[in-house]
This record gives structure tokens, C-alpha cells and sequence, in this order.
């Protein structure tokens, strides 16, 4: 089947019954369900991940879709910093962090007005493509992909079964970065857009409700090496956010590759 046609504490064991390095999709599904769900779920052909089946859209998600090495090298990858040791650096004390000398990724910290404030957003982030994109009355300009990310967009396609004009990569310092709720809904993405994220380091919870309905809800815990396909109708009636985990003191890495509905996707 191709799948694109048309109160909280911080153990993962507690919703989901197991052990967070259990790699295999089996264990999330019970009586043809989503585990600890009544949303209607079935292992996906390549056998890595689950098909969730919700109002409005679907769901793919494979808990541990990169093996450990290949998820330690991008999470590496991603924050090498010149003469700093990220698994050993204080992120949360650094005053200037959009002025370090990164490697590979062009990290900023943005800021957002509310109630005639600015505030610095709880999390830091990268925009690589072909074309601006703005959300929240923020632009982000695009950097030119790299190897790297043109790899994760590869292997993307083997699920996706189309590859990704942009990538909008969201750097969580801890548990205390977060986002809040929100849908990717904005007009530059078009109708039923298809988001691919991946996640490496810490895992986080990713919370879904239903925009209009918030009693309708599911939770998936994303970790070290895990992909979470969107598709559907769900951004334009599902909102999703990552909330706060203070426990944590982890960095997490995420890249949610989209289309922009005016670039040519045919390539």
C-alpha cells in the first residue's frame, strides 16, 4: 500500500510499554490499533514503520528509522562547532550563539513581537532551499543544501516517494526549547501539504490534537533516528506541538522537509 496517494511526564516507557531502543514497528500496534489509540494502524511495506490511519489524514511513523551510528554521525554532523565540544557545552548560558562558528549549519536564533514585546524563540532554527519562506511574520532566507541534508532527503524518498525542495531545521538546546501548538498550514506550502521530520538526540514527546476537537489527541514520542510522515488533509485540521520537558538536558535536532507549492517539486 503506497501511504501517499491521494498530563505528562518524561518516560516514553509509561505510554508505550516497552523500552525506547526497541527498533521494531510490531510492539506499536495492538488489536489492528495504534498502541494505547483507537486510530486504526498497520505495519508499512518497508517494514521500518507504522501507517496511522486519523480524521482528516495519515500518519507514518518509524520509531528508529537511521540506525544508531548513522543518527550519532548527523546529530554530530549537524552541531559541530569549531573548538567546541557540543556534548560537553553549556548552549543554554551562550549569549551569542548565532555568532559561533558552525560547520555545516547555519544556526540563528529568531525573535517573534507579541503584546508589543519581542522574545527570543525557545528554540533555534535553519532554513536550506531554493526560496524564502515566512511563518509567524518571520522570513527565513535560504542556504544552500548540503550533502548531508540532500542524503536525508534521498532516503526520504524511499517512503515519501518524491523528494523535497526545502528543509526547516529546529535546534532544541534541552527540554526547556520547545514549540508550541500550531499547524503547518501556511500558504506557501499549498493544499494537504507533506511533511517528513526526523529527529535526532533527545527524545521528545510530539503531541497532535485535533484543531477544532481537542479531546481528539495523539501522542508519539520521537526519537534518536526517527521519521514522522504527515499526509493528508491533517495541516489544515490537526495542530501538533512539542512542549516542554525540563527533565531533559539533551539537545535534539529536527528537520521537517516540506514543498513550497510554487517551486517545481519534479526534481
Amino acid at each position: 500500500m503506497d501511504l501517499f496517494d491521494d498530563s505528562f511526564d518524561d518516560s516514553f516507557d509509561d505510554i508505550f510499554g516497552g523500552s525506547v531502543d526497541d527498533s521494531s514497528p510490531e510492539h506499536l500496534i495492538m488489536n489492528g490499533k495504534f498502541l494505547h489509540t483507537d486510530f486504526d494502524a498497520h505495519i508499512h511495506d518497508d517494514g521500518k514503520g507504522v501507517v496511522i490511519q486519523v480524521p482528516y489524514g495519515r500518519l507514518y511513523y518509524a520509531p528508529h528509522y537511521f540506525g544508531k551510528e548513522r543518527s550519532d554521525e548527523l546529530f554530530d554532523y549537524f552541531l559541530a562547532c569549531d573548538h567546541i565540544d557540543h556534548t560537553q557545552h553549556e548552549w543554554r548560558g551562550e549569549q551569542s550563539i548565532d555568532k559561533l562558528s558552525f560547520k555545516h549549519i547555519k544556526w540563528r536564533q529568531d525573535s517573534i513581537k507579541m503584546y508589543g514585546k519581542t522574545h527570543l524563540l525557545p528554540r533555534l532554527s535553519a532554513w536550506y532551499g531554493d526560496r524564502p519562506y515566512t511563518y509567524s511574520g518571520i522570513t527565513l532566507y535560504p542556504n544552500a543544501w548540503t550533502a548531508e541534508l540532500s542524503w536525508l532527503n534521498d532516503e526520504l524518498s524511499k517512503v515519501c516517494k518524491r523528494r523535497f525542495d526545502s528543509v526547516l531545521l529546529n535546534w532544541y538546546r534541552d527540554g526547556a526549547d520547545h514549540i508550541s501548538w500550531h499547524s503547518d498550514d501556511e500558504k506557501e506550502l499549498g493544499t494537504n501539504p507533506l511533511i517528513a521530520s526526523v529527529s535526532f538526540g533527545a527524545s521528545r514527546r510530539f503531541l497532535l490534537r485535533l484543531a477544532r476537537q481537542h479531546d481528539v489527541k495523539l501522542e508519539i514520542p520521537l526519537h534518536h533516528g526517527s521519521v514522522l510522515v504527515m499526509a493528508g488533509q491533517l495541516q489544515h485540521h490537526w495542530q501538533h506541538s512539542v512542549p516542554k520537558q525540563t527533565k531533559i538536558k539533551q539537545s535534539r535536532i529536527n528537520l521537517t522537509f516540506r514543498n513550497l507549492a510554487f517551486a517545481n517539486t519534479k526534481h
